[in-house]
């Protein structure tokens, strides 16, 4: 059994300050990573040890493996905890810290390479009975083969990319006119933002819901799913409001969708907290989009109907202990929902905005997850988002009170955000 004492964040802001909270109070020590950018700020403030990676630019900080592991080496470090986004779902990071003998608090590098490609995780996917949109994922790539395809699949369909996420390289295409020019910049996109121009092709739903369901396995052959969460209010392919329990979901939709994720989750023989993302039609037919080997953004109110924590478990789960629970044991009470607060403009095509925050004052009684504070400057280098906004009530119509008060009720001067626009 794999015994630590000491975690190293490989993150910034809010994950970087949610993830110490839990494991301070576990006993755990914790060190912080930080670029000169980040010198003064909170989730430093919060760590038993911090440790300078590089100049604010993330390729020379929070994406350089080799300066987080000499800090691991520098700090005594003997675990380490990607949080999302950078390196969480980097199959060589979770190899090299297998490799300094630092245990991953995460899946293992075998499911994260599978599963970050969409053509290779779908291929998996239908091998497993896990239901699929009907498309392309093929090796060969030139235009003559997706344009065949793109016909046998039919109009409107999606084009994405193979290694990617987050709307880059990915294309809704109404008529095969559009189709040669929209793979052209859908290749384009793909290689500058992930490195590989492999592109998948499915057949495209209109407005479906975005439905995840929360998967958890241990490494004793254990895997159990906590219910799911409804993102379908995004902009630009990016989660704005998250929601749990689904408010379309019934009792038999729920099992099928939770079996359905843990056949994924099994074809991979995963461990840790991962979540399964689905589309579902207004027929109730759902569909694997793509499975995501890491803590998510919204995990929160999956927290807050279920009251178990998430951290927590990744770190028992690490650890190598059992799951806590059994999937009989796993119940979902009332209603939880989050928004995400963004510095940005929304009257100037939302772009993201700098500056000092003059003024901080996250709403009492509201669960607020953030890594702000009164003094700090927000930079340039990295993600818009300051915080998650949570609500939980005992019915949605509760939790949207709540959350609409807390909103309203959260104070922040010196920096444009998109409050006004949740409200």
């Amino acid at each position: 059994m794999p015994a630590f004492s000491k975690i190293l964040i490989a993150n910034r802001g809010e994950i970087a300050c949610r993830i110490q909270r839990t494991a301070q109070a576990l006993g755990y020590r914790t060190v912080a990573v930080y670029s000169d950018a980040d010198a003064q700020a909170p989730h430093v403030q919060m760590a038993d040890e911090a440790v300078c990676i590089g100049p604010a630019p993330v390729q020379q900080s929070y994406l350089n493996i080799q300066a987080i592991l000499n800090a691991a080496t520098l700090t005594g470090a003997d675990a380490l905890h990607p949080g999302y986004g950078f390196l969480s779902e980097n199959p060589e990071f979770a190899r090299v810290c297998q490799h300094a003998g630092l245990t991953f608090i995460g899946p293992s590098a075998e499911a994260i390479e599978l599963m970050g490609s969409k053509r290779l995780s779908k291929l998996a996917m239908l091998d497993a009975g896990v239901p699929c949109i009907a498309g392309y994922q093929g090796s060969a790539q030139d235009d003559a083969t997706l344009q065949h395809e793109a016909e046998r699949i039919g109009y409107p369909l999606m084009i994405k990319a193979s290694a990617g996420g987050g709307g880059r390289g990915m294309r809704l295409v109404h008529s095969a006119e559009a189709l040669l020019d929209n793979l052209h910049t859908a290749r384009s996109e793909a290689r500058n933002a992930f490195g590989s121009d492999e592109l998948i092709l499915e057949q495209a739903l209109i407005e479906p819901r975005h439905v995840e369901i929360q998967v958890f396995g241990d490494s004793h052959g254990n895997l159990i799913h906590l219910g799911e969460r409804d993102c379908s209010v995004q902009r630009r392919h990016q989660k704005v409001i998250e929601e749990a329990p689904c408010p379309v979901m019934t009792a038999p939709l729920r099992h099928a969708m939770g079996e359905a994720a843990l056949k994924a989750g099994r074809a991979v023989n995963y461990v840790g907290a991962g979540t399964v993302e689905f589309m579902l039609d207004r027929s109730g037919q759902f569909y694997f989009l793509e499975m995501n080997t890491r803590l998510q953004v919204e995990h929160p109110v999956t927290e807050l109907i279920t009251g178990l924590d998430l951290v927590g478990w990744q770190l028992q789960i690490a650890a190598g202990h059992a799951l806590p629970l059994t999937q009989q044991e796993v119940t979902l009470n009332g209603h939880a929902m989050e928004v995400r607060l963004y510095a940005e403009d929304p009257t100037q095509g939302f772009l993201p905005q700098t500056g000092e925050v003059l003024r901080w004052e996250p709403a009492p009684g509201a669960r607020i997850d953030h890594g702000v504070s009164q003094g700090q400057c927000i930079s340039p280098f990295y993600d818009a988002m300051l915080g998650k906004i949570i609500a939980h009530g005992r019915t949605r119509e509760e939790a949207r009170r709540k959350l609409l008060r807390a909103v309203e009720d959260t104070l922040l001067l010196g920096v444009t955000t998109n409050q006004q626009l949740l409200v």
